[in-house]
């Protein structure tokens, strides 16, 4: 059912090239002897791991869907999938970027995202089930007593245990200040937790041996709101006196979700009746502790949508080679044929385009935000971990509403190009647009990430994160802003610079005045800085392309081109996008409710 082929040279091109990662590692102590080759040795690695093993399951995958057992109250995942984890932790391939003291590898996070990127173009649904721990492990390693990073930590790190994030309810959707969930304090260190949590991604399942619950509750005294929730630690199977799963914990699945996409992956409806739980860092600071699953899991959004976009982009392109029909408008390009591919047509060229230029602006971009949570994490200068630190809190909203937003453009003009043929499922297109759709929604919409961006990251600090951000713009710009060969790239990006400057200070004027002015400028607002954020990558790319276009490399002629095109067709919707967040919030408020 289609093809995928991890895309290892544009992927090469961004670490090395465009981000000489392994100049970067010599900074970080602990990445000083990763060298070129070890990167592109993992690549080629991950690269047979997601094509033969996991490629071949999406479609099959999709088909068939999880099976719930009501008697047992389990999950069987689709065939093969349990197989394929149990290769992926066999290949090491859980440890990859974790800590060696937990048993991890100790690679950079910069890699692990390229890796992440091809597990989400293979299978995006199976990926789901070791995303999650990752997430887990992170947060566990952050917030964790000593005796629960020793018992747990290497558990999640090999991948023999899963872990999940038990957040929303019913009720309550995003607004987690409304959750229900009780924690009732037992007297040796332990509390029993009680309530529902709804749409828990891999919350149940055969995959592994047990499954880590991140549970946010309430506990007896806890404050309303978000200030009175705090967060636990809840096993499927109690770890008995060797750390092995022992007693089965009082949480259960009592329903998966039957979904528009992502089949594949256990959407589950978790009960807990006076559930085992520990509690994870300081009461009623659960919701600050979550975030570090939180962003990571809102990081690994992005990367889905740009996995997506990638492997509906290689099957459209493969297909609008092949497939012919009609003749082009200046005359016959496959005479010996009775029609010509329809690649030679100008707006399947655009189509292809889309997707093209989204998949190279989001690997760019989400490669970037990894190295800059390495240097965050491991760079010995700490106003540099505060930089980066800063700077990955800004662009954390772009990475998960303005990828998801392009996946889902990407993936429906790609299934555009088949035609009649993109709606029929055999051909695999239709389940990409599907499973994209989900990504602008879960993890936190993105309306949340535009209030997000603008509300909490930038006005609430007047700015300071965007302009250090917009300060490495303005050095591009001036660096290579006489260069006519760049011109094309750079004047555009540094035109945008100055607008999105005015445009923040307009509309943090006019939020003073009335916050929902915020409200109705959120959306618009991130997908203008998001286009600076891309602006920014491809010029320095055309730049790097530029440079080499005559070295006999194709390559390069084609990474020009598909920066000329984003300049020429992609980046214009600023313009739109900015009359539409200047208009204010008096054309979305005037009507009253009733009258809709």
């Amino acid at each position: 059912m289609g093809q995928y082929v991890a895309p290892l040279r544009d992927m090469q091109f961004v670490l090395h090239e465009f981000l000489k990662v392994t100049d970067e590692f010599k900074n970080l102590p602990r990445y000083q002897e990763i060298d070129a080759d070890i990167i592109n040795q993992v690549l080629e690695e991950g690269a047979k791991f997601t094509q033969e093993v996991l490629f071949p399951l999406n479609h099959s995958g999709d088909r068939e869907g999880c099976h719930y057992d009501v008697e047992t109250k389990t999950v069987t995942t689709p065939k093969g999938f349990k197989e394929a984890y149990k290769q992926y932790v066999e290949g090491g391939w859980a440890a990859l970027a974790c800590d060696p003291e937990y048993g991890g590898q100790g690679l950079p996070v910069s890699l692990n995202n390229s890796f992440y990127e091809m597990l989400n173009s293979s299978n995006q649904a199976w990926s789901m089930y070791p995303g999650l721990s990752h997430g887990a492990y992170e947060c566990l390693k952050e917030h964790g007593t000593d005796e629960q990073k020793s018992v747990y930590l290497p558990k999640l790190a090999s991948g023999e245990w899963t872990g999940t994030m038990c957040l929303t309810e019913a009720h309550c959707g995003t607004d987690l200040g409304m959750l229900r969930s009780k924690a009732e304090p037992q007297g040796d260190g332990s509390y029993k937790i009680t309530g529902s949590k709804i749409f828990i991604s891999a919350g149940e399942h055969d995959m592994s041996e047990n499954i880590v619950h991140l549970v946010l509750a309430r506990l007896p005294d806890a404050p309303e709101g978000s200030k009175g929730i705090s967060l636990f630690l809840v096993p499927k199977f109690l770890p008995d006196a060797h750390g092995m799963p022992g007693q089965r914990n009082n949480i259960f699945c009592g329903a998966i979700e039957e979904k528009m996409g992502i089949h594949g992956n256990a959407t589950c409806q978790m009960n807990l009746d006076g559930a085992l739980g520990w509690l994870i860092g300081q009461p009623n600071k659960g919701l600050q502790a979550m975030f570090v699953f939180m962003n990571a899991a809102r990081l690994g959004v992005g990367m889905q949508s740009l996995g997506l976009t990638e492997v509906a982009y290689q099957n459209a392109l493969t297909y609008a080679k092949d497939r012919i029909q009609m003749r082009s408008l200046s005359g016959p390009k496959a005479p010996d044929r009775p029609a010509d591919p329809i690649i030679v047509h100008p707006d399947v060229r655009r189509m292809l385009l889309t997707a093209k230029a989204y998949a190279e602006g989001a690997r760019a971009f989400t490669s970037y935000v990894a190295l800059q949570i390495d240097r965050e994490l491991h760079h010995p200068d700490e106003e540099v971990r505060k930089e980066a630190a800063d700077e990955v809190a800004l662009l954390t909203p772009i990475v998960k509403a303005f990828i998801t937003d392009n996946g889902w453009i990407a993936t429906s003009e790609a299934l555009q190009v088949y035609g009649g043929h993109g709606y029929v499922s055999e051909w695999g297109m239709e389940q990409y647009v599907r499973d994209a759709r989900i990504n602008m929604i879960y993890e936190g919409t993105n309306t949340v990430q535009s209030l997000d961006l603008l509300g909490r990251k930038i006005l609430m600090d007047n700015g300071a994160k965007l302009r250090k951000f917009g300060e490495k713009i303005r050095s591009f710009v001036e660096e290579f802003g006489l260069d006519e060969s760049l011109s094309e790239f750079v004047t555009p990006l540094g035109d945008l610079g100055e607008k999105v400057s005015k445009l923040t200070m307009e509309i943090g004027m006019k939020a003073f005045q009335n916050p929902d002015e915020v409200g109705a400028a959120a959306v618009p607002y991130l997908r203008v800085v998001g286009h600076l954020v891309y602006s920014y990558m491809f010029a320095q790319m055309a730049k790097i392309a530029a440079d080499k276009q005559d070295s006999g490399d194709d390559f390069y002629k084609a990474k020009l081109a598909t920066a000329r095109f984003y300049f020429a067709r992609l980046y214009p919707e600023t313009a739109m996008l900015i009359r539409q967040a200047r208009s204010g919030a008096a054309n979305l408020l005037a009507l009253d409710a009733d009258l809709f």
